[in-house]
Order: C-alpha cells, then structure tokens, then sequence
C-alpha cells in the first residue's frame, strides 16, 4: 500500500489496487470504495473487489449524507473503525438495496453476521472525508479483533494518502494543462491583430484550458455606455443568456468587495438577481452540482482594465465542467487570461488606430485628403467607364479665422469636431465626406445630380442653423457644387469647379481664404 503512493497511477487503477490489496492481505471476500464527490456532495461506489456478481451490484451505488450521518456515529466508532452490529438499522428503510450477503447464520458468539457492516474513513491529511472504504464477507467468518481494526485502519490511512496523493497529482495536471494552454493563447495573440479574433481566442482558451463550457466576452461600447458581447464560446452571440447589453451602473452593483475572489468576482445567483433587472436573469447553469462545494447556478465575471484602470470589458463564464466552484488557483488563471486580453485588445487597437490614422483626420475622425484624392479619381474613373454621375461638395467654415483670433484653437477644434458630426449625419449611406484641410470638408455623392447635391446642401445648412451645439453658435458654412461628367471628367478640374463655387456663395464680409493648395 505504501507503493501505491508512489506508483503515479491513474486514480482509477489506484482505487482497484487499494480495495485488492485490502481484500488480499486482509481476508475479505468484498470490499468496495465509496469515494466522495464534492460536485454532488454524496458518495458513490467507484470500486469493487469480488465477484463478478457483487460488483455488478454494488458499482455505482450512490448515497448522502441522510444515509452517512447515521451509520458514522461515535457510538459504533471502535479503533478507527465503525463496526456496526446487525439489528441496529433495518437497512432496507435506510439504504434500499443495499448489498446483504449470502452468508450462513450463526449464533456463535463473536460469529460475523450478513447484515453486520464494517466501514473504515479514507481521511485527507486535512481531516476532511475522502471515500469511506466497505469490507464484508470476512474470510475467518468472525468479528474482526481490536489488532485485526489497527491493521486495517492502518492500512486505510496509507490508502488515504495514496488517493489524496493520487488527487493532486491529477489537480496538478490539470493546472499544468491551463498554465501550458495559457501560454499557447498567449502565443496566438502575438499574430492576431483583428479584436474579434482576439477575443474568439480567449474565449476557446478559457473553455479548454479551465473547463468552463459557457464563456462570453463583452466590451464596452462608448457610444451607448453600456458592455455588449463581443465573443462568445458555447453561447451564440444573440443568445438571450449574454445578449442584453449592461450599464456600467448595473455592474456596480456586481463588482463589489465582498465577491471578489483572486481578481474574479464569484457570488450566487441570488445575489446577482437581487442587483439586477428582470431582464438579465434569462441564464440557468446547466451544470449545477450540489452541496457546499458545488456550483450552483453562481455567477463569475472577471473584469477587464485599460492601462488608467477604466473598466473596458467583462468575461463571463458559467457551467463548469466538473460542476465545482472553482478553486482560487483556478480563479488567478482566470484573471490571467483577463489580463492577456486586456494587453492584447490594447495592442490590437494600437494597430487598427494607426490603420485608421492612415486613411482619416485624427481630429474629427473624418476621412482625410490622401483619401478623398484616391477615391476621387476612382469615382472619375467609374463615371467615364459606366456613364453614371457623381457629385462633388466642397465646403468651409464661414469666419473661421475670425473664431480662432477671438476664442482661441481649442474653440476652432471644437467647432471643426461639431461640423464634422453634422455632415455625418446629413449624409446618406453611401456618401462619404473627408476632411481635406483646415477649415475645408469635401463630399463625394454617388449617383447624384446637380439638384440632389443641392437638397444634400441644403439639408446641412438647416442642420447648422438650427443645431443645440453650443460649439456651433454662430457658425455657418459655404458649399460649392460640381457634377461629373455635366461639369468635368479629370478630377482636378471637377475640384476646381466646386472649389470656385464655394467662394462665389461664400458672403462678402469673410476674409478666411484657406484654400484647397493650403
């Protein structure tokens, strides 16, 4: 039995060594392993050593603690042992069939009788159970003797450090799995750049490196203020278990001190839904256990930081594998996945900023003139080929010049920002407006005559005069209007024809001539 400890064998082969060793060098005919399961919070026959017919019997025969708390009582304790006499329980009211031998009765004192039972606790070194291990059918047909308990008690203590040994082992792989996992994650992410596919990876990571069959990521969304799902492993993105986007004010209420465990937040269901709407509580684990040690149906989120410690994102898992509330080391591979994700999106969207410098104005996120000029020859290039119009706007801010002396560069900005979202808006789909210098904004209208870029105009004029924007107070702007191919096919001249339009309707009293070339 001591070799067992040190065998490393799976505990599957472990626990059929134990109960074969027991039965052999102790003389019984069965003994049987009920080991613990902290998921359901009961014990199961897991081993068996007899025959054929016993093991049949007894394998997978399950019972809890209304059935253990009875039979392990201090009273039938003998040297480590409970040996309990028949005739104390009439066994098929307390555990329903459970296993009597065939075995003839005798009166002979001290003689073993078919419905005595003899049980001896697998104890962790930390005092908690691990499996209760059974003997029955005594070889010798009698009472075992006070030396005969001290040796099989003493035998069932090394089993119980070959088991917890074997346990640990098995816990040890496992995190050994995540940490190895966790760096084969961490090597992906060097060679994504796509945040989406950044995320998917998290999310498959965590799935496979902790046994976590329902993981979702959400990111903060600023235009709304609230986080949305961004990706998901198990969930479908429009499941309605992770689809209802929350506010930041709701998760308050959720990432609070008292649930935080290792950088994770663990709680119960009913603490979550006592903090939230009706309806976010669309979501039941699937794989809830049972007892102290089990989940049950909790909620665990892991938030996500940005570099100045702003909440940016959230994961979510739910339904673990082994229907366990997760252990802290489990707990600290989940924040470090967290943490990979958070220095991979910052990475990630490092690089799709420089993307989006290369093709847009850093101040008001429009489309900057390297851009307009590329899709200006490409819009020429397509009129001369299929014969379908386009127009061009062009346009700037009246007294620009005359707000930056007065009120400074930060009002200009701030005026150049306002304008630039009220073309957005006064736009269609299909158009696309560029900032192409200064105070100057260019539109390219597909599919459009002189009269719709005029009603386009016109559209925009109205928003501006009529905007609540404090930054636009006072402000107006002028527009030039050429059409292709009616008023030019180059683009330079199809420029120039829009260009001097906006100085003929600009008013008299505006000196601001920044010009295209500027």
């Amino acid at each position: 039995m001591t070799r067992l400890i040190r065998s490393g064998d799976s505990i599957e082969t472990l626990l059929a060594a134990i109960a074969r060793t027991t039965a052999e060098s102790l003389g019984f005919a069965t003994v049987a392993v009920n080991l613990y399961r902290p998921e359901w919070d009961d014990f199961t026959i897991t081993t068996v050593h007899g025959r054929p017919d016993v093991q049949e019997r007894l394998l997978g025969d399950t019972r809890g603690w209304d059935v253990w708390n009875r039979v392990l009582d201090e009273r039938f304790l003998r040297r480590g042992a409970y040996v309990i006499p028949h005739g104390v329980f009439d066994w098929d009211q307390l555990a329903p069939n459970s296993y009597v031998p065939e075995l003839p009765h005798t009166e002979a004192s001290g003689a073993w009788h078919p419905e005595d039972a003899l049980l001896v606790p697998l104890k962790h070194s930390e005092g908690h159970l691990l499996g209760i291990l059974a003997v029955d059918e005594p070889e010798s047909g009698t009472q075992p003797t006070d030396d005969e308990l001290d040796v099989l008690v003493a035998l069932a203590a090394h089993a119980a450090l070959a088991l917890q040994t074997a346990q640990e082992r098995t816990d040890a792989a496992r995190h050994r799995t995540a940490l190895e996992q966790l760096l084969l994650v961490s090597s992906q992410l060097t060679e994504l750049v796509a945040i989406d596919d950044i995320l998917q990876a998290i999310c498959d990571g965590i799935h496979v490196a902790l046994g976590f069959e329902n993981v979702c990521i959400d990111l903060l969304d600023k235009t709304t203020g609230t986080f949305q799902v961004r990706a998901s492993h198990g969930w479908a993105v429009g499941d309605p278990a992770v689809s209802a986007p929350m506010t930041q004010e709701e998760l308050k209420g959720l990432l609070r001190p008292e649930f935080e465990v290792a950088g994770s937040y663990l709680m119960t269901a009913e603490q979550a839904e006592a903090r939230l709407a009706p309806m976010h509580r669309v979501y039941h684990s699937q794989r809830s256990g049972r007892g102290p040690h089990a989940w049950q149906d909790h909620w665990l989120i892991v938030p996500m930081f940005d570099r100045g410690g702003q909440l940016i994102g959230l994961i979510w898992v739910d339904d673990p594998a082994d229907r366990l509330l997760p252990s802290e080391a489990r707990l600290q591979a989940l924040r470090v996945f967290a943490n990979q994700a958070t220095s991979a999106l910052d990475s990630a969207a490092q690089f799709e900023e420089m993307q989006f410098l290369a093709d847009h104005d850093p101040l008001t996120r429009l489309l900057n003139r390297r851009t307009f000029q590329r899709q200006l020859e490409l819009e020429s290039a397509r009129s001369a080929r299929y014969g379908r119009p386009f127009a061009l706007v062009v346009g700037d801010v009246d007294r620009f010049k005359r707000l930056n002396d007065q009120h400074g560069h930060q009002a200009g900005d701030e005026a150049l920002e306002a304008i630039a979202g009220v073309l957005l808006d006064g736009r269609r789909e299909v158009d696309s407006v560029y900032r192409i210098g200064g105070d100057e904004f260019a539109l390219i209208l597909p599919e459009v005559g002189a009269d719709e870029a005029t009603a386009v105009i016109e559209r925009i004029r109205e928003r501006l005069a009529t905007s609540a924007d404090e930054r636009l107070a006072g402000l107006s702007a002028s527009f030039g209007v050429a059409v292709c191919p009616t008023d030019a096919h180059d683009p330079d001249a199809l420029f120039r024809v829009a260009d001097a339009a906006m100085y003929r309707s600009k008013p008299p009293e505006d000196d601001d001539r920044l010009s295209y070339a500027s």
